[in-house]
């Protein structure tokens, strides 16, 4: 027999997605616009929350159990949603989760203008925003595969983490400087970031269902009597795709080890920094320096990751970037000041969108386009 090709740095090469049809550039901006928009007005309004309820008396504790709570709100739905999305409802469950979003915030922002909010009423609105926010980007994660082609998803995949990145550096400025004006206006911005979303993704042409997937049942479609237990166990096993595809898929478990691990290290890193900080007597505005720094780094990483991508053979690329992270975090380990914990993290910003284009791009065109929301949900919820 003819001798085998070497194996590929990545194992097997995954197969082609089906070139998507129709409008995929303009369908790519209305993507990238949306994420944008809807980053961007997260951080504005995320960034000011906890100083707003601060400033109504709630202690330090109500602050970090809103966070906490809504945290797994999101956790709990996305997987949820991811199911819908997957079978043909995608378009709908991101339009509907990004109008209830604006909703929710724009009830936070009728509140604070009229006086003093509740914390009842802030604590749903904040729980219904992040259930319904969960949903948006569970259903978005199948959006790429069915709106670029093959070839060109490392560039959307780079442009939603520029998207993202710059919403980090301009977000908490506008924020504060809404908040300076009147406590009422950075939800307002989130409000309108919210419906902007909405709008991007009611205008996109493609219907965003995956081949061969049929509109969703209606409810009266439904099976009654005994066909309800087998229809349960159906469900329970659609809920259960994703986690099964990311279990039997080396690569899949590549990413899901690597991005997790490497997450937990540069959150833990980033609270020891944080707290040297502050027991050096050093204020706010140094941690806003180290943001600052570190958001335009991965601006800058996520403009040029793309080129990278194409040039590097992507084993080569994430080893590269795994090992440079190292002397990075050895760094931090003996810094003290601001300027130093600024360069070192916005060096680790700067390499690390290679390595999620990369990674991200691999995932997406090694997952069926059925599977993309729930294989996408699972790798996030870790």
């Amino acid at each position: 027999p003819p001798p085998r090709p070497p194996a590929a740095p990545f194992g097997p090469e995954p197969r082609p997605l089906p070139r998507p049809s129709g409008h995929g550039s303009r369908d790519v901006r209305l993507l990238w616009t949306a994420n944008a928009a809807d980053a961007l007005g997260t951080q504005a309004s995320g960034v000011v929350l906890p100083l707003l309820l601060l400033g109504l008396g709630h202690s330090p504790a109500v602050v970090g159990l809103i966070a906490g709570v809504s945290t797994a709100a999101g956790l709990v739905m996305g997987p949820l949603a991811a199911v819908p999305a997957d079978r043909g409802a995608r378009k709908t469950v991101m339009f509907w989760s990004a109008v209830v979003s604006a909703l929710a915030m724009a009830s936070v922002a009728l509140a604070v203008a009229d006086g003093r909010p509740s914390l009842p009423h802030l604590l749903g609105a904040v729980l219904v925003e992040r259930f319904s926010t969960a949903c948006y980007e569970a259903a978005s994660r199948g959006t790429v595969a069915l709106i670029a082609a093959p070839e060109d998803v490392p560039r959307v995949v780079a442009g939603l983490e520029a998207g993202g990145q710059g919403a980090l550096v301009l977000g908490p400025a506008l924020g504060g400087a809404l908040f300076q004006v009147s406590r009422f206006l950075p939800f307002v911005a989130d409000a309108v970031s919210y419906t902007v979303a909405a709008v991007c993704v009611r205008a996109m042409r493609a219907d965003l269902v995956a081949p061969g997937v049929h509109a969703p049942d209606r409810p009266g479609d439904r099976p009654a009597g005994p066909a309800r237990a087998a229809a349960y166990r159906a469900a329970v096993a659609a809920l259960a795709a994703g986690y099964t595809l990311v279990r039997d898929s080396a690569l899949l478990r590549l990413v899901l080890v690597w991005t997790t691990t490497v997450g937990g290290v540069l959150t833990a890193l980033y609270y020891g920094a944080v707290f040297t900080l502050q027991e050096g007597g050093h204020g706010a505005a140094p941690m806003g320096l180290v943001l600052a720094a570190s958001g335009a780094a991965g601006l800058v990483g996520s403009l040029t990751a793309p080129r990278l991508a194409r040039r590097l053979r992507p084993g080569r690329a994430l080893v590269a970037v795994s090992w440079l992270m190292v002397p990075l975090a050895a760094g931090l380990a003996a810094a003290s000041g601001p300027w130093a914990y600024g360069a070192l993290f916005a060096a680790f910003c700067l390499i690390m969108p290679l390595a999620t284009v990369v990674l991200q791009s691999r995932a997406i065109q090694a997952t069926p386009q059925h599977l993309q929301a729930r294989a996408g949900a699972v790798l996030a919820t870790a």
